[in-house]
């Protein structure tokens, strides 16, 4: 089992890939090929379909406005949830755009098997 900051710091790599292919490899290296990503009404199950839940945000706020995203250095474990902060920040400065937290549910290899997003008002 991964422990949760890796889990955390693989999760924030994989919204600032901006080669898609990479990034497409990333998510199926980090969630289970039927994980579920619910945030609020939005679902999405299944690789190519998180790829392209995550493509709209991913432009948006890494391809267009060059943001990135850190996860905080306070990523948990009990037994298969693992929680953690995260923080957008632009491209060259350390002022906090938006931060949210993630709630996780993995298996033993620390694979994603639902993660439900909560982002900061």
């Amino acid at each position: 089992m991964l422990d949760a900051q890796t889990v955390a710091d693989r999760y924030v790599a994989a919204w600032n890939e901006r080669d898609a292919d990479r990034r497409r490899n990333a998510i199926a290296a980090l969630w289970s090929p039927d994980a579920l990503r619910h945030s609020g009404a939005r679902e999405a199950r299944e690789y190519e379909i998180l790829a392209k839940r995550l493509l709209g945000p991913h432009e948006k706020n890494v391809g267009r406005d060059g943001a990135r995203f850190r996860a905080v250095r306070n990523a948990h474990r009990l037994s298969d949830v693992v929680t953690f902060c995260w923080e957008m920040l632009p491209p060259d400065s350390e002022t906090v755009l938006a931060s949210g937290l993630e709630f996780l549910i993995v298996d033993d290899e620390g694979r994603i098997l639902l993660n439900h997003p909560f982002v900061s008002a």
